[in-house]
């Protein structure tokens, strides 16, 4: 068993990755919709913003400056720039864990947002900007893959790249269809802007053709087994991280977090999709985050925040 601060860095570059990727293509969508209709644009602007927790309606006005903000404030936690630099800490302190070509990449994507010509370069051609650090964090995953040993550090890697994934995934289908907010969508460039926000655009169309209509894009990104962003696929992932830990751990209490994970991955597989309706998709989803939230207090309470004697041998 690793040391549970390596556990709580690795688990934790893994989920500002996977972050600061959403945030980016949240920020690219809500530049490219201030080319289309006024009202479409405002819209698209209040669902990136409302996905990412802020509620300010006033910043949906201001798209661009909003999507400035979003990536280069280093004054706000939620930011891009300061998901990448906790990410870059936690894979300081576990230098020794990862390999060359992974922390490299890393570190050169933060030097990319913290440069001094980060804010012209944005400036200048900022869906090329977002568009180039996404291409960096593709790369910082397969290097990862490519070169780190498939054990346990690398498991705690996915395990936060995937229960990010599928918390973002399913805050962004609340907010645009959750019933809590009373959502609406009918009109197709909000649509396709929501299947571009998370990165299923073209893979939709590949499965439903031009038909792009609100039950198909919950379908989708709520079920699909093959689609890689999709919760299903998401919550499949993390148990198989989960299970593949448990190997490494003899006394991880009575497999919390992986009952958890695996109850979750039944709920998904086993939905009925059928009778699936956009009014009641709120309740399942507002189910599916608490329980990835269970999750995450799991693992923290299993593999990080544990007792000494959790440890000790009977």
């Amino acid at each position: 068993m690793m040391l549970a601060r390596v556990a709580d860095s690795l688990y934790w570059i893994g989920r500002y990755v996977e972050r600061a990727e959403h945030m980016c293509r949240l920020s690219d969508v809500m530049l490219n919709a201030t080319l289309d209709r006024t009202e479409a644009a405002a819209q698209t602007a209040r669902m990136a913003l409302a996905a990412v927790g802020d509620t300010d309606a006033s910043k949906a006005a201001a798209p661009w400056d909003a999507a400035y903000a979003l990536t280069l404030d280093r004054n706000d936690g939620g930011s891009i720039t300061s998901s990448l630099a906790r990410a870059r800490e936690n894979a300081r302190q576990v230098r020794d864990q990862i390999t060359t070509e992974t922390w490299e990449r890393l570190n050169l994507i933060y030097l990319r947002m913290t440069s001094p010509n980060a804010s012209k370069a944005f400036s200048d051609g900022p869906s090329a900007f977002l568009h180039d650090i996404i291409a960096d964090l593709h790369l910082f995953k397969g290097a990862a893959d490519a070169t780190m040993s498939h054990g346990e550090g690398w498991r705690f890697l996915l395990l936060g790249v995937y229960l990010e994934r599928a918390q973002l995934i399913g805050r962004l289908l609340e907010v645009c269809f959750g019933e809590a907010r009373g959502r609406r969508i009918a009109d197709h460039a909000l649509l396709t802007n929501v299947l571009r926000m998370g990165c299923a655009l073209e893979p939709y169309l590949r499965r439903y053709t031009a038909d792009v209509q609100p039950r198909q894009i919950l379908e989708f990104l709520m079920f699909d087994e093959d689609f890689p962003r999709s919760i299903r696929f998401s919550t499949t992932q993390i148990e198989a991280h989960l299970s593949g830990i448990s190997r490494y751990v003899e006394a991880a209490g009575n497999g919390g977090p992986e009952r958890l994970a695996g109850r979750l991955k039944a709920r998904l597989q086993y939905a009925d999709v059928e009778n699936l309706t956009v009014e009641g998709a709120g309740g399942f989803l507002a189910t599916v985050l608490d329980e990835c939230a269970a999750i995450h207090a799991a693992v923290y309470e299993t593999f990080v925040a544990y007792s000494l004697e959790m440890r000790l041998p009977a």
